[in-house]
């Protein structure tokens, strides 16, 4: 009986180690703010197994966000080039859209936070070539209007003034510089 109770207790002694340990890591951990409408560049984590907490600053209540990550990947590129440039670099983007609630539920706005953790997959992208040590990454948080980001509403607006702009301005023109207006003046002298 002795025994089994010096083992329960080694049990118990390694059981609070790990989660003393684990808890510890979590409070290593770098937790690094990331502002609202501000993108983040350059920054860098290990390939294998990196994480990092982001503390979301300048969150409103019910409003929705969208986290954006854009890192590099490259692919190496069949016989069909001229041999000049052999490796094609390609843009991964990861998103997380959520809505912000400030309801006791889930902490104040303040306590928000992003966990961005890097585990490799897949096979190397360029054979004989030695796998990177870091990934470098982009990562940005927007608000956003009816899911569309507000940096993108210029480029929304400046397209539906050229679709208007491109529907009025043949009113305006002179009737013999409008080639349909043109034939279709001709067909009907013709009949």
């Amino acid at each position: 009986m002795r025994g089994k109770s010096a083992q329960n207790l080694i049990f118990w002694i390694f059981f609070f180690a790990s989660v003393t340990t684990y808890s510890l890591e979590l409070h290593r951990s770098e937790i690094r703010v990331l502002n609202v409408g501000e993108e983040l560049q350059i920054e860098t984590l290990p390939l294998n197994s990196g994480s990092c907490y982001y503390q979301l600053k300048g969150l409103k209540h019910s409003t929705s966000y969208e986290v954006k990550i854009s890192y590099p990947a490259s692919l190496k590129r069949g016989n069909l080039d001229s041999g000049l440039r052999l490796n094609r670099r390609l843009l991964n983007t990861q998103k997380l859209i959520f809505r912000a609630h400030d309801n006791g539920s889930y902490g104040n706005l303040d306590s928000w936070c992003v966990l961005v953790t890097v585990e490799p997959e897949g096979v190397v992208a360029i054979p004989n070539v030695k796998e990177r040590q870091f990934v470098t990454y982009n990562i940005v948080c927007d608000e956003l209007l009816f899911g569309i980001p507000h940096k993108a509403w210029l480029v929304a607006t400046a397209v539906l003034l050229c679709l208007m702009l491109a529907f009025f301005i043949p009113s305006f023109l002179p009737s013999w510089l409008l080639r349909a207006n043109q034939t279709l003046k001709d067909v009907n002298k013709d009949t």
